[in-house]
């Protein structure tokens, strides 16, 4: 399942994120990160997805 969710990671971030950590607070910040720039979110997503 984590090969998916990093998969998912590359394509939409907050979807991984969402995967792995439900509606909480980092679910929200990857949104956040994803809007300021598709790479920030998914190194966050990618930090959030790897670190469990």
């Amino acid at each position: 399942m984590d090969i998916i969710r990093i998969l998912l990671a590359f394509l939409l971030p907050p979807l991984g994120v969402f995967l792995q950590v439900g509606l909480g607070l980092h679910f929200w910040l990857n949104i956040l990160l994803t809007l300021f720039g598709w790479l920030p979110g998914i190194v966050h997503a990618l930090w959030v997805i790897l670190k469990k």
